[in-house]
């Protein structure tokens, strides 16, 4: 099946002025999605997921934080030994002792953080600005010194003044020619248009490629991730099935995706997508919503007779891309809104024939079965269904043979 056969591309960006994208990915599942409540990531867990990722062509995965425990630190470096050709990122506070547990787990970036908004300054740290990136200074040059790349990250950015963090970017761009400058959106307070702004201003002031990482609070951190992609970011960060902190991250499954969509960029398998969310899923105990998109148990259910119908003929009248692009299946259910053309192209598809009366009978059992149920008609009911009408059709005929006598 051609490229152009497994999704509608949206032409409409045809008519959007924005600069070409220039992005990569960095999952952070095995770190920041750790971080979500209740979850924690065992060692063939990490092992299996990076894997997943790498044979993707995830360009970054940020392994996890290896001061948080020698048990962690191990398994970060064993992630970033297996010759993957993901390059292999690790967390750090600005403290040279985290510094030092990243170069003992041989990864290629260190991504070196503070936070600089008045709220974190005053309530977390209870230190200056200037204490702070002094601090964060100090921690940068040792670990450039060391060989390593830097990511510099502005926890809370979204808070941050905007001169401030380009006051910060600059100097640590001059002083210390980091890889990465990092915008996080820690609490998920932007939107689409805020971050075309804050992301286009940084971008105006530093020649150091920017980072987006986004929290998805409001449920829009996959819009402003592709937001900020089209001001200028090049590292975009994402989580499978969006978990992380509170409400998660920007989902990698939705990000991934969309780049095809919308802007062409079909260097990712995406196939594996389904896969990798079910794996995530299982690890960390938490399925993603039954609607949620790419991935959710719905993503490629159909019920409604019209669509089902236009559907049986050609896929893509109802589906914005085939199941098959992200190694899922297409799911059609019978129910309540289930008409006579769409029922009758769901039994032939799972080998049933009906004549019909016998068509016309099935169809009023569905309605009645559902209205009483509440709910849809799963396979195995159908089939018993079907063999239900075709007996009663059957008893009929016998019936009418003895009166006939």
């Amino acid at each position: 099946m051609s490229e152009s056969e497994q999704y509608s591309r949206n032409t409409l960006m045809d008519f959007i002025d924005h600069r070409p994208l220039d992005i990569e990915i960095c999952d952070v599942t095995l770190r920041d999605g750790e971080q979500t409540p209740g979850v924690v990531f065992g060692r063939e867990q990490k092992l299996a997921m990076a894997s997943e990722l790498n044979s993707m062509g995830i360009e970054v995965i940020e392994a996890g934080f290896p001061v948080v425990s020698a048990n962690e630190k191990e398994i970060v470096r064993e992630i970033a030994n297996q010759g993957y050709d993901s390059r292999i990122c690790c967390l750090s506070r600005s403290v040279k002792g985290d510094v030092d547990a990243a170069l003992e787990c041989d990864v290629d970036i260190v991504s070196i953080f503070i936070a600089m908004s008045d709220m974190h300054l005053k309530h977390k740290y209870h230190r200056s600005l200037e204490e702070m990136l002094g601090c964060a200074k100090e921690t940068i040059e040792y670990a450039t010194d060391h060989g390593l790349k830097v990511r510099f990250a502005a926890e809370d950015a979204t808070r941050t003044p905007v001169d401030r963090l380009k006051q910060a970017f600059l100097e640590v761009e001059r002083d210390y020619k980091v890889a990465y400058v990092s915008l996080a959106d820690t609490i998920g307070i932007l939107n689409p248009s805020s971050t075309t702004y804050l992301v286009g201003e940084i971008f105006k002031a530093v020649k150091t490629p920017i980072c987006m990482h986004c929290h998805d609070d409001l449920g829009m951190a996959t819009a402003n991730t592709l937001a900020a992609a089209e001001a200028g970011a090049k590292q975009l960060h994402t989580t499978v099935n969006g978990i992380g902190e509170r409400a998660g991250n920007a989902s990698l499954e939705e990000v991934m995706v969309a780049l095809r969509v919308q802007y062409g960029i079909d260097r990712y398998d995406t196939t594996k997508l389904t896969k990798l969310s079910k794996l995530v899923a299982e690890y960390s105990g938490i399925a993603p919503a039954i609607n949620k998109s790419v991935v959710g148990e719905n993503a490629f259910t159909h019920e409604s007779g019209i669509h089902v119908a236009a559907i049986l003929e050609e896929p893509r009248t109802y589906e914005l891309f085939l199941p098959e692009m992200v190694g899922g299946k297409r799911n059609l259910i019978v129910g309540k809104h289930t008409g006579t053309k769409a029922l009758k192209g769901i039994i032939n598809s799972i080998g049933f024939c009906l004549e019909r009366d016998e068509l016309c009978a099935l169809i009023d059992k569905v309605k009645i079965c559902t209205e009483e149920k509440h709910k849809s008609i799963p396979r195995d009911y159908l089939e018993k269904m079907i063999n239900e009408v075709k007996q009663e059709k059957v008893h009929t005929i016998k019936e009418e043979g003895k009166v006939s006598i």
